[in-house]
């Protein structure tokens, strides 16, 4: 091997490693951001806002939307191991789909273009998307399997949604008028902080590549 050869594969390794770096340290903030979580008024208290997407995205924004989904995996995993599961890892997974189809999809679309109106459409089409994906999950999969876990009857769940919203009387209208105003506006409100934040810490995540 040449010089010139083994000069650029430590190179590469000290990227890779510093990359991998970045993605345990993004994963490790989400993960506390995970800790302070707000109720919202609209929605049972068992759906609370937390802004852990927040350093997903940028990592997203910054590295790709591969390592945001590595972020993803490592903070849903970290989390999994500081405070284990309720639903035997189904949460867990559902939660990792439900992230991805926010930052992934951001992601993407500002890799083709590096602008602000780019990263702005990429994140109202994964909020969107994201909501899609949430009211899925939570219909077919999440609340199922939470019912399951705390003994309780699907008829309970839907009841503490009655609670707090008249509206909400089956699965479907829980979906409609609980979970996608709750996606809607965690996407909106992580769209916003990450714009605000994005372009002031970029150059400091660049400049450790």
């Amino acid at each position: 091997m040449s010089s010139d050869a083994a000069t650029s594969t430590k190179t590469r390794q000290r990227t890779n490693v510093r990359r991998m770096a970045q993605m345990g340290m993004l994963a490790a903030i989400s993960v506390v951001l995970m800790l302070f979580e707000i109720p919202l008024p609209f929605a049972p208290a068992f759906y609370e806002i937390d802004f852990s997407e927040v350093p997903v995205m940028v990592g997203c924004f910054s590295m790709g939307p591969v390592a945001g989904a590595g972020i993803e995996f490592l903070k849903i995993l970290l989390n999994f191991a500081v405070n284990g599961t309720d639903t035997a890892g189904v949460g867990e997974c559902a939660n990792f789909l439900i992230g991805c189809s926010l930052v992934v999809p951001a992601a993407v679309i500002y890799k083709r273009r590096r602008t602000k109106a780019a990263a702005v459409m990429g994140m109202i089409i994964g909020t969107l998307f994201m909501t899609f994906v949430g009211c899925f999950l939570n219909a077919f999969i999440l609340l199922p399997a939470y019912a399951k876990a705390f003994g309780m009857p699907m008829d309970a769940l839907i009841g503490m949604g009655s609670a707090v919203n008249s509206h909400i009387t089956n699965l479907a209208t829980f979906a409609i008028f609980a979970v996608a105003p709750f996606n809607l506006l965690k996407g909106f409100l992580v769209s916003v902080i990450v714009l605000l934040i994005y372009k002031k810490i970029s150059p400091i995540l660049k400049g450790c590549m």
